[in-house]
């Protein structure tokens, strides 16, 4: 048994033991798959012991590796803790809002007030999903989004604060048949294509939330398209395909179309900010005591009952009670 284990062998198993796919993960880590592979077998000889069974259709933990996960998770953050507390208060905070003008960029601007000594950079890149994973292995250090939709393995690795219950709506074309609304409900949904991110890896949680939403109404989803980057080309992309989008009614403003809000249930989306565990930096007590202020202030944490949540965010928040 070896006396000191190199931490990037750790990150290396983690991340296959998350993706369960040795590609996926070289990918998250931004290394080569033989690379991967390589510090993974070189793990199990200094442990004595094999972590994953590889088959040609699957990779598993085996229950040595099983044992392994909690462990090695707890080492992991115990090295963040160990540099935050070093050099974190010099640091800057690397921050993804998700996209220009939504309510992580309020929680930014009033945590920048609060701390204005902490650096705290912000970058739009859309999807919790693929923050998450960037998070967990260190490339990132906070984003926004909707928790329960996570995989469970990658929630273990990350800690969040509820910020708030987003109501949501359509993004429709002028021009549409229903564009002159005031606002919309599900069933005038019916038969109309909505686009809700499906086929992008980085908004999973977008996507199996408007497939619980919509299922049994009568709405399908747009099939998958090259993902738009950067607000212009997500206008031109809507401009072109004409289909409704799904999105949070505090959503920027886009030429051309105009947000109907949904009712008659006032669909909700519970928006978390999001850390890896065990980090420390001065920034994130400022962006975790901005999200409650503002919380507070604006009542964003007050939920109608009749507002509809899907199972898997209800679910969420009676384990965390």
């Amino acid at each position: 048994m070896p006396q000191d284990l190199d931490p990037r062998l750790l990150r290396a198993f983690l991340a296959v033991a998350d993706e369960l796919h040795f590609t996926r993960a070289a990918a998250r880590l931004y290394v080569a798959q033989q690379a991967l592979s390589r510090d993974v077998r070189r793990l199990e000889r200094e442990l004595g012991a094999e972590l994953f069974v590889r088959t040609t259709r699957q990779v598993t933990l085996t229950g040595d590796g099983q044992r392994l996960v909690p462990y090695a998770r707890a080492v992991l953050a115990a090295q963040d803790e160990l540099l935050a507390a070093v050099r974190g208060a010099a640091r800057p905070l690397l921050v993804d809002l998700n996209t220009e003008g939504l309510t992580s960029r309020r929680i930014l601007e009033r945590a920048r007030e609060l701390a204005p000594e902490c650096e705290l950079m912000a970058r739009f890149e859309t999807g919790l999903t693929g923050a998450a994973a960037e998070i967990a292995a260190g490339r990132l250090d906070v984003s926004f989004g909707r928790f329960a939709g996570l995989e469970p393995a990658l929630r273990a690795s990350l800690s969040h604060q509820l910020v708030r219950y987003e109501p949501l709506g359509v993004l429709m074309p002028l021009g549409h048949p229903l564009a002159d609304r005031a606002d919309i409900t599900l069933n005038e949904l019916a038969g109309e294509t909505v686009y809700a991110g499906d086929g992008n890896p980085k908004t999973l949680e977008w996507t199996e939330l408007a497939r619980a939403l919509f299922c049994g109404r009568g709405v399908a989803l747009a099939p998958p398209s090259p993902v738009a980057l950067g607000m212009e080309e997500f206008r031109r992309v809507m401009a072109k395909t004409r289909n409704p989008v799904l999105a949070v009614v505090d959503f920027p403003a886009m030429p051309d179309t105009v947000l109907l809000p949904i009712v008659d249930p006032v669909p909700l989306s519970p928006l978390s900010m999001v850390w890896r565990k065990g980090l420390r930096h001065p920034g994130v007590d400022a962006l975790r005591r901005a999200a409650a202020e503002l919380a507070e202030e604006k009542r964003w944490l007050k939920r109608d009952p009749a507002g509809w949540l899907s199972e898997r965010d209800m679910s969420l928040m009676c384990d965390n009670q």
